[in-house]
């Protein structure tokens, strides 16, 4: 398993919008840096869920992994789920914030603040690609049919058109 680097994250997002929407700045060398899409503010020991702003997918030959960026973590946010994005999923992602700031203040998150890194991993073996109930997951319509026509297209030996159309209706579509 190894970390692609930027010139390949590049090609995948140019490919099959691996992350949609990027910016240039958004490359970090070894990845990208994900962003919100609303303004938020947390108050000490509160939890929330933001979704960010990028519709991620993970090819099937492909794991992602999460890390908080350190500008954040040393105001005392803490990022709580997992830090794997499983191959194969397409969707925004539902990132778990807690504020833990030692003076108990308020730590407000705004959209376009970079937030989490994102790292794709190439993964070995046969791919096993998520069917999971968050796959689509706070898109829209017409971002739903983009992804079902690249999976279709492009790894149409491990999804049918059909289950990604059904896949797509049940989508979770609020944040």
């Amino acid at each position: 398993m190894t970390v692609i680097g930027k010139s390949i994250l590049t090609e995948l997002v140019d490919k099959y919008k691996v992350i949609s929407p990027t910016s240039p700045e958004g490359f970090d060398g070894d990845g990208y840096v994900l962003t919100v899409r609303e303004d938020r503010t947390l108050n000490y020991l509160e939890h929330r869920n933001m979704i960010s702003k990028e519709v991620i997918f993970t090819p099937p030959n492909y794991v992602a992994h999460l890390t908080a960026k350190s500008r954040f973590g040393r105001m005392g946010l803490s990022f709580l789920n997992s830090v794997k994005v499983h191959s194969g999923f397409v969707g925004r992602l539902a990132l778990e914030l807690v504020n833990l700031n030692n003076e108990r203040a308020p730590i407000t998150v705004r959209h376009g603040d970079p937030l989490i890194h994102i790292e794709f991993i190439s993964r070995d073996g046969e791919p096993s690609p998520y069917r999971g109930n968050y796959m689509f997951q706070y898109m829209n319509e017409k971002e739903s049919e983009t992804y079902v026509k690249i999976l279709s297209t492009h790894f149409n030996a491990l999804f049918t058109e059909e289950e990604l159309k059904k896949m797509k209706k049940n989508r979770v579509k609020e944040g």
